[in-house]
């Protein structure tokens, strides 16, 4: 296989590490929160389309280095002045020319790629942040996190998938409540809105993130990735599309290694033994 973004060591920004089966992505920018920039956004960006194509990855860890996991996108540096105090902001249009390809397909792709995306937080989550946290398939947090949607208070409106994601997840009152009103969090609220998968002890938190990814990786992963397609296709299919769909991925996963080994353990009263194949 050639080498890809997977057998280096990240960009500025992003620690990557390929562990066995787990791809570890870890937001490192800590004197910044963890504000994501281009850079960063452009290697998670890479990396998990890499994951997505390489049958060494079988699940991806995403955290954030230091006592936050991420503060949402660095607009400060982007609406910056230079030393002599002229404006070097991007010009009128740059957001709607340059979120296709930055903000705009991460989200995307953390909800599609057909591997499982856990994600662990501490601290803040905000904006872009809140948003890879609702995008993951399982996101645990810890009771003190705070997620918050910063657009209201700032002036600007919600990217990143915040209108689509949040409705989806804790209904539109909700939504409003965290968009208009700028209803901050915590991380037992998150979860008991639905928002997060759990929310535990602040020195609990690798150690449940870390069973949680281990659980997946060792998965059947092939079936995994379709389930995973499957219900982010659910939320805008009919029924009978919908039925179709779930047609063609029982064929596909039936044909599977895994499918094989799970009938295989059933009928010796064992656990299965998945390889992902």
């Amino acid at each position: 296989m050639s080498p890809t973004i997977l057998d280096g060591p990240g960009v500025d920004g992003l620690r990557l590490v390929l562990d066995g089966p787990v791809l570890r992505l870890t937001l490192d920018r800590p004197d910044k929160r963890n504000a994501l920039d281009d850079t960063m956004v452009g290697g998670l960006v890479d990396a998990i389309d890499a994951a997505g194509r390489d049958e060494r990855v079988r699940a991806i860890l995403l955290t954030g280095a230091g006592d936050h996991f991420c503060s949402g996108a660095d607009i400060v540096a982007r609406n910056a002045t230079g030393p002599g105090g002229e404006s070097v902001r991007p010009r009128v249009g740059s957001i709607q020319r340059r979120t296709p390809s930055t903000a705009h397909r991460l989200i995307p792709l953390v909800a599609s790629v057909q591997v499982p995306v856990v994600c662990a937080v501490r601290g803040w989550a905000a904006g872009i942040g809140l948003h890879l946290a609702a995008a993951a398939d399982v996101t645990v947090v810890t009771r003190t996190a705070r997620l918050w949607e910063p657009f209201a208070t700032r002036g600007f409106t919600p990217d990143s998938g915040a209108t689509w994601l949040l409705p989806r997840l804790v209904g539109p009152v909700r939504a409003r409540q965290l968009l208009l009103l700028g209803h901050e969090l915590d991380g037992e609220e998150a979860a008991a809105w639905g928002l997060v998968h759990a929310a535990v002890d602040d020195d609990a938190l690798d150690a449940e993130a870390e069973a949680l990814v281990a659980r997946l990786a060792a998965g059947p992963t092939v079936t995994l990735g379709l389930t995973k397609r499957l219900l982010l296709d659910a939320a805008t299919a009919s029924l009978a599309d919908q039925l179709h769909a779930e047609a063609m991925a029982l064929e596909l996963s039936s044909r599977s290694e895994d499918f094989r080994e799970g009938l295989a353990a059933f009928k010796e009263k064992r656990p299965p033994e998945f390889r992902g194949r």
